[in-house]
């Protein structure tokens, strides 16, 4: 049986890679790409497909609104979240918004080959871990939202950087030390496993916007 494969990543050695990887591990593969999210639709106005593996931040994207919209031109297509976040953070998200796994793009090969293999033959890649964390979470009436491990001031202030104020701006605003703000600022950022501003705003549009 052929299965028709879409890549979805602004980054051509992904793309090209991936490709590269599939063909050389599982046969009859077709193997489109695309490198944001408006092509992608139409193409997928254009031609089916078996699968997507579709990067989270790509030009155009709408995180997980992308979901919803692929499934609404077809709704039988499997979709794999490939992308460079941290499962801890983003899978168990994605998941619950419908799609059919997550992979980090620092997996290994095999692991990649493995992942899209279970989804074009099962429907589904789901890791243990992930499962166990949303069983967990709805057990004990728990958020899967990472932002609710802040507290009040930690989210405030996570907030206010995310829009773009800096430093000095929070502390004049919220009338509190710099070095106050230093500290609630690295604090936000140990929580959310987070090392940059850009990393912070992904979260806040996935889990708030």
């Amino acid at each position: 049986m052929a299965y028709e494969i879409l890549i979805v990543d602004d980054h051509l050695v992904v793309r090209t890679g991936i490709s590269i990887v599939l063909k050389n591990q599982i046969q009859n593969l077709e193997i489109w790409d695309t490198e944001n999210f408006i092509d992608t639709t139409i193409l997928l106005k254009e031609r089916s497909f078996d699968l997507v593996i579709l990067d989270i931040n790509i030009p155009g994207g709408k995180n997980v609104g992308m979901i919803e919209e692929i499934r609404a031109i077809q709704p039988d297509i499997k979709i794999l979240i490939f992308s460079a976040f941290e499962e801890d953070l983003y899978a168990c998200r994605y998941i619950l918004s419908g799609a059919n796994g997550y992979l980090n793009k620092l997996s290994k090969e095999e692991k990649i080959i493995e992942a899209v293999k279970a989804i074009l033959e099962k429907g589904k890649y789901i890791q243990p871990e992930i499962v166990n964390k949303i069983v967990e979470a709805a057990l004990n009436k728990r958020s899967l939202n990472p932002l609710d491990m802040l507290s009040k001031r930690e989210f405030e202030i996570a907030e206010l950087i995310v829009a773009g104020e800096g430093n000095l701006e929070i502390c004049n605003k919220l009338d509190i030390q710099m070095s106050t703000v230093s500290t609630y600022k690295n604090r936000v950022f140990e929580k959310l496993k987070v090392n940059n501003i850009v990393e912070l705003i992904e979260i806040f549009k996935i889990n708030v916007y």
